[in-house]
């Protein structure tokens, strides 16, 4: 339970627990972590032998002490039976004080810990010298096996993208290493079988498992031409797909790289607690000092030995091992804890601010709503409307909004042969382009009016998504496209207004299509016809009505490209992160691999049980110390409850730091 969290193999615990190391090769990223070995016989083995050694002699000691001829072969092998049984779980200890003072770092736990139990064999209190180091050590082993246990539910996510793939070349399958297959090669993928690389469907469908990704193993089929992820799973028949990104840039790998820098973002009560430990434990080793030095001027009795006892008890007791290893390893469970509900904590300091969120601001399309457009009608005029469904999908074949999508899939296909040229995409109004020859404007009415195009201002009245188009400067007709919202959408708003919370929805959307949608989910505020820089100015808005509260955070969850300026802005960015675009998931702070909005929610859920615990651990130990550092001073405590201050503390609270991982969370 080391301060500064390593152990004597020299790994690091608590919040700096690394989950892939650094400058591995992409093959190599994929195998278990090196650091954090799994506990085996060989962990306990000293704990053990310390153990039976300590009981053997006390049992010795209390035989010994029947009659005055027996002294169990005397001092000196009593000595060295006690030394024995310190050595295995003492020398650890000594040897990580004696490196910690070379670095300049004299005040650490080893120090207190080496001090108090030399000091103890220096009165010939052996037994508690021993007890002192070995519950020490038990201690650590209960950190380990907790640390272990948060980090699978972490490192699970290593397990689904394989190291081998099956590349189709000259029509033979080979199986090679992931990371060696280049961008445009084809792959094959077996029934059950894990998708490896990012790229797209060859075959003409296909149904896999998006658990991975998505946190939820409900079956998605994927057209031809459409996106496969690695980490999916193939649940039907054998399917081929080309390979569009290289293996370390797949989207899983950039997810895994985001867990491993997770834990090095510390919260401010972890902040807090380490810069306390560095003020405290000199004030400690202080105060040891002057309980065993001051009473030999005021006190008319004064025996050295009795009171050097009093002072290395006080040493003992004074160890900050609960604080500095549960309140790390309470906010990395809650980590964990996330990564189990398919939500990811790109640091702890998001745990905290996630318990302080007041406003909770929401993107529309994809973040409410599927993003799945389909087109519901063509409306053309002067114009055939197959004709003018290929030039529209012509020219938005150059986009990827999934407006843009729903036009392209409701075409023909006879756009394809198309010449498009010199096409502009104008942020909140839409395309501008050419097309075989043809001045074309596809987008909302902003973008017409732009151009000086008229056209019935009533069309702006449909209460859906409409794309309008214009030929040549001449109104051609439009599209009217519809949304799905998400099934949990309006049990998302719901949860977060019984929780306080403000919500509020943003869209570059049109008004009516906006207020349809907000009034089905049940927001308290919503907002259409924003520009990407509107939404900056609203969301800016919103956060100076929170002004007066400092305490209050505003929190916005999109999955647009258009989104990340106001993510980035937010105290607490949340991206949509199943499918969402990677300039809003590197931005955000927070994301939801499972596209899900009731996970907002359920963040802020474990945000709060997280705090719960950690603050429950810090009060613990604080009266607990408190109370026993002044019975140690006072005489009153010897250095077995010394071991309970310390160790039983510790051990304690670290059970209550990992119960956060089986919290059941809605």
């Amino acid at each position: 339970m080391a301060d500064d969290h390593t152990h004597e193999d020299g790994h690091d615990h608590g919040d700096d627990v690394e989950l892939i190391e650094e400058g591995t090769t992409p093959a190599a990223d994929a195998a278990p972590a090196k650091k954090g070995p799994e506990q085996t016989w060989r962990t306990y083995a000293p704990a053990v032998i310390s153990l039976v050694l300590l009981l053997g002699g006390i049992a010795l000691d209390n035989y010994a002490g029947a009659g005055p001829t027996f002294r169990w072969f005397k001092d000196p092998i009593r000595l060295i039976w006690y030394v024995t049984a310190y050595l295995p779980v003492g020398w650890p200890v000594l040897k990580r004080a004696w490196s910690s003072i070379l670095r300049g770092d004299v005040f650490t736990e080893f120090f207190l810990m080496g001090v108090a139990t030399l000091g103890a064999f220096g009165i010939r209190e052996y037994p508690e010298g021993v007890a002192v180091m070995l519950f020490y050590t038990i201690g650590e082993l209960f950190q380990d096996a907790a640390v272990l246990r948060a980090r699978r539910s972490i490192k699970a996510l290593l397990d689904v993208r394989p190291d081998e793939v099956t590349v189709l070349k000259n029509g033979q399958a080979q199986t090679v290493k992931a990371a060696t297959v280049a961008v445009g090669d084809v792959i094959q993928i077996k029934p059950g079988e894990k998708v490896g690389l990012d790229g797209t469907m060859r075959s003409s469908s296909g149904t896999f498992d998006t658990a991975a990704l998505t946190g939820e193993s409900v079956p998605r089929t994927i057209e031809k031409g459409e996106a496969v992820l690695a980490g999916m799973i193939n649940r039907q028949s054998l399917v081929e797909m080309d390979v569009t990104t290289p293996y370390q840039d797949s989207k899983l790998s950039r997810i895994l790289k985001l867990v491993q820098q997770a834990t090095g973002r510390k919260a401010q009560t972890q902040e807090f607690i380490a810069r306390f430990a560095k003020i405290y434990t000199p004030i400690i080793c202080l105060l040891a000092v002057l309980i065993t030095v001051v009473p030999y001027f005021f006190v008319g009795d004064y025996q050295f030995a009795d009171w050097l006892y009093r002072g290395l008890v006080f040493l003992v007791i004074g160890c900050p091992c609960a604080l500095v290893i549960s309140i790390p390893l309470g906010y990395f469970g809650g980590i964990g804890a996330g990564s189990k509900q398919g939500i990811l904590f790109k640091g702890s300091v998001f745990l905290d601010l996630m318990t302080q969120v007041k406003t909770v601001v929401m993107d529309k399309t994809g973040t409410l709503t599927k993003g799945v457009f389909k087109v519901q009608e063509v409306k053309p005029v002067g114009i055939d409307a197959a004709e003018l469904t290929r030039l529209t999908a012509a020219l938005e074949s150059k986009s990827t909004h999934p407006v843009a999508t729903a036009i392209i899939e409701h075409s023909d296909k006879g756009h394809e042969t198309m010449s498009v040229e010199g096409v502009e995409e104008i942020a909140g109004h839409g395309l501008k382009g050419t097309v075989d020859g043809k001045e074309m404007l596809a987008g909302n009415a902003k973008l017409l009016r732009k151009f000086n195009v008229s056209f019935d201002e009533a069309l702006t009245q449909i209460p859906f998504t409409i794309v309008m188009t214009a030929i040549d400067g001449q109104f051609a007709g439009y599209f009217t496209i519809a949304d799905e919202v998400k099934p949990d959408a309006a049990d998302a708003v719901k949860r977060l207004k019984a929780d306080g919370i403000r919500t509020v929805m943003l869209s570059g959307d049109k008004g009516a299509v906006v207020e349809a949608v907000a009034k089905q989910v049940g927001v308290d505020e919503w907002h259409g016809d924003l520009l990407p820089e509107d939404k900056v100015r609203e969301v800016e808005r919103l956060k100076a009505d929170l002004a007066g509260n400092p305490k209050a955070k505003l929190a916005f969850v999109g999955d647009g490209v258009n989104d990340a300026p106001v993510v980035a802005l937010a105290d607490v960015g949340m991206a949509m992160g199943g499918l969402g675009s990677d300039a809003t998931i590197e931005t955000a702070d927070v994301i939801i691999q499972n596209d899900e909005p009731a996970k907002i929610a359920t963040a802020i859920d474990i945000g709060r049980a997280t705090r719960r615990i950690v603050w429950q651990n810090i009060t613990l130990s604080m009266v607990v110390k408190a109370i026993v550092l002044v019975l140690g001073a006072g005489g009153l405590a010897t250095m077995w409850e010394a071991v309970f201050a310390d160790v039983g503390v510790a051990m304690l609270a670290i059970l209550n730091a990992v119960r956060v991982q089986n919290l059941k969370f809605r």
